[in-house]
């Protein structure tokens, strides 16, 4: 697609779960969430983006410390890897794009979702639940597996993420939004 007003010029375009096509410069480094033309809110994450969007420091922290990544690009854990699990689990609720080789939008990689932010930081903290309690089910330390379950009991997602975005502002990062 040709960019109007330069000729010759080409828009990149990503093409959105709800079957949208956007171009790539409508999304910003700050956008959080993308009010799409079909009508709903789609969350919008960037490379940039650093996983303590989602998570504390701490638990970030940890992360990178116990997770063995396989990639000399990105050999810490940070927002690509938590976007990747997220594209496993639901890889026709995501769309991604690359675009390393494109200088004009000020990030490298980007996914936009079929759910607005809100639950994607839902699912994110979710997913990292799971992949915790795996770990701690290898664990030797029956202690520990069973401290760790009780403690997941009494967790509640939502209430989590509702603390959290409060604690972060984050809904002030959610004004970002496009048409």
């Amino acid at each position: 697609m040709t960019n109007p007003g330069v000729p010759g010029g080409e828009t990149r375009t990503i093409d959105l779960p709800c079957g949208e096509t956007v171009g790539v410069t409508e999304f910003d480094l700050g956008m959080r969430e993308f009010e799409c033309p079909c009508g709903d809110a789609h969350a919008v994450v960037m490379d940039v983006h650093p996983p303590e969007r989602f998570l504390p420091d701490f638990l970030v922290e940890i992360l990178r410390e116990t997770v063995e990544t396989t990639s000399e690009e990105m050999p810490e854990f940070d927002t690509p890897h938590l976007l990747g699990v997220v594209l496993e689990e639901f890889p026709d609720r995501v769309a991604t794009a690359d675009l390393s080789e494109d200088g004009d939008v000020g990030y490298a990689l980007l996914w936009v979702t079929g759910f607005d932010a809100r639950r994607l930081h839902e699912i994110v903290v979710e997913l990292v639940v799971e992949l915790m309690e795996h770990a701690v089910s290898h664990a030797e330390d029956d202690a520990t597996i069973q401290e760790f379950e009780r403690q997941m009991v009494d967790f509640d997602v939502s209430a989590f993420v509702d603390q959290y975005r409060a604690e972060r502002d984050l809904e002030a990062d959610d004004v970002y939004r496009s048409a």
